[in-house]
């Protein structure tokens, strides 16, 4: 009767884990998801941001052009 009982408990905690894995799994899926879009978000925006530059023949950054007072 005891090992039963123990064997119930120990079946219930596996349960317990393999749904709590599953339910990490899933988060980090969707973190995934989100960080390859925020990712790809800025690669566009630095290519903008370089295509702008080109066009406008402004510096390649704002450290690049030293202000007057210096």
């Amino acid at each position: 009767m005891m090992d039963n009982d123990r064997l119930e408990a120990l079946e219930i905690k596996c349960a317990h884990l393999e749904r709590a894995v599953q339910e990490l799994s899933d988060v980090a899926y969707r973190q995934q998801q989100q960080l390859d879009r925020v990712l790809q978000r800025n690669q566009d925006l630095a290519a903008q941001i370089e295509a702008l530059e080109a066009a406008t023949d402004a510096p390649a950054s704002p450290r690049a052009e030293i202000p007057p007072h210096y």
